[in-house]
């Protein structure tokens, strides 16, 4: 073989190993990541993925309807993050799927909120008054936790979130009719009962302002949602990268000029 030739061989091999690198670069600085309905995309896509974007990552959003697909594709790596859930929803899912996927920053969070589409005002609630309330555990707990901040009911101190029931509710002078229901159809079932405890992202993505809400839920740190990642990427470079955005002044200034975060539940790095 000439020599010509052999460099010819020689540089085609280093173009292809540049090449490959650069590809398996690519691929590391890929992110994708996984919502529920609310305003949790919007935040990331205008206050964070410019920041990532900057460092080079190119982003990918993944839709999904509920909290358990979209926290099994993290745990099997069918995408890097999800930004839907408060850390004892995420404790449930781990629990029940056996996994360990980990919050690794919190992200403004709209409270939960006590609507009504027939009642203008709280008054005192008549004997089976309705409300609706999400069917799942920890989230059915933070509605029976508004409920008991209006003197309506009264919890069993020991009662789990992760494990809530009503059988937990210790004292209903009321006889208030808790009604069970997938909380993505409480928005459009609200005429149906008396009152709805609703969660905010399902109520703002319906249109419905955190201003008309007869009563929001007191702020707890257990209950403002986070990004989650599979535990074993806790180090990873990509999970130190969307932490640094969230800390950003660019992310702080963005929610800060968009009137409608006004009443969110802002994590302590807003401070």
């Amino acid at each position: 073989m000439s020599r010509p030739v052999i460099l010819g061989v020689i540089f085609a091999l280093l173009a292809t190993s540049s090449s490959l690198a650069l590809a398996a670069d690519a691929q590391t600085k890929l992110i994708r990541v996984g919502f529920n309905p609310g305003p949790y995309k919007e935040q990331f896509e205008k206050g964070v993925v410019p920041f990532l974007q900057a460092k080079g990552y190119t982003v990918e959003f993944k839709d999904f309807s509920d909290g358990i697909q979209v926290n099994d594709a993290v745990a099997r790596g069918n995408i890097e993050a999800n930004i839907m859930q408060h850390p004892v929803y995420l404790k449930s899912v781990n629990e029940r799927l056996g996994i360990d996927n980990i919050g690794i920053v919190q992200v403004p969070t709209p409270p939960m909120g006590l609507y009504s589409a027939k009642i203008k005002q709280l008054v005192k609630p008549e004997a089976g008054t309705t409300v609706s309330v999400p069917n799942q555990p920890s989230n059915e707990y933070r509605a029976a936790l508004v409920l008991q901040s209006l003197g309506w009911i009264k919890i069993d101190p020991k009662s789990d979130p992760a494990t809530f029931s009503q059988r937990n509710i210790s004292e209903n002078p009321y006889k208030i009719v808790l009604k069970e229901m997938d909380n993505a159809q409480q928005v459009r079932a609200l005429p149906d009962v008396d009152y709805g405890l609703i969660q905010g992202n399902f109520a703002v993505s319906s249109g419905m302002k955190l201003a008309s809400a007869l009563k929001l839920e007191d702020p707890t740190s257990n209950f403002i949602n986070v990004v989650t990642i599979a535990g074993k990427n806790k180090d990873a470079q990509f999970a130190k990268d969307i932490i640094a955005g969230y800390h950003s002044a660019e992310f702080k200034n963005y929610i800060h000029g968009q009137s409608q975060y006004s009443g969110y539940l802002l994590p302590d790095y807003f401070k």
